[in-house]
């Protein structure tokens, strides 16, 4: 366990052997989808994706955002317990990287925009909680002057 309160090797090490892999976040609720595998006419895929409701639910999703793949043996995950940025700082999206640029040079972007949809989403999700917005409850609120 280090300062992030994972062990960051061994999500490395999810990383390194996953061929489909789903990192969760704890604010926000869409995750991020990255199917490393490769054909002859398709390369991985990032995506920033709804939660779902069940494993077979996950299945299903990828089949319909990846028609041309078999099915994966399981699709592997993490939760990343603190916010979307500091897995960044943590490194843990460079070794996302890395594994992606290995495979394809063009993957960069595409990770760079699931990444940033999410950090945008937590930005929303943090405003929303301070403002009360929808689904917060405002604890303290300042008197009319």
């Amino acid at each position: 366990m280090d300062d992030y309160g994972v062990d960051l090797d061994e999500i490395g090490g999810v990383i390194t052997r996953a061929e489909v892999l789903i990192v969760r976040f704890q604010v926000v609720q869409r995750r991020i989808l990255i199917d490393f595998r490769t054909t002859a006419n398709a390369g991985p895929l990032v995506s920033a994706v709804a939660p779902a409701s069940s494993v077979e639910e996950r299945f299903r999703t990828l089949k319909a955002l990846r028609p041309g793949f078999p099915l994966p043996e399981r699709i592997m995950s993490f939760l990343w317990p603190r916010a979307v940025g500091a897995m960044a700082d943590a490194g843990v999206l460079d070794r996302i990287r890395d594994r992606l640029l290995g495979i394809d040079n063009a993957m960069g972007e595409d990770l760079d925009g699931a990444f940033g949809e999410l950090l945008e989403e937590e930005r929303a999700t943090l405003i929303a909680a301070i403002r009360g917005g929808e689904g917060f409850q405002t604890l303290w609120e300042r008197e009319p002057s």
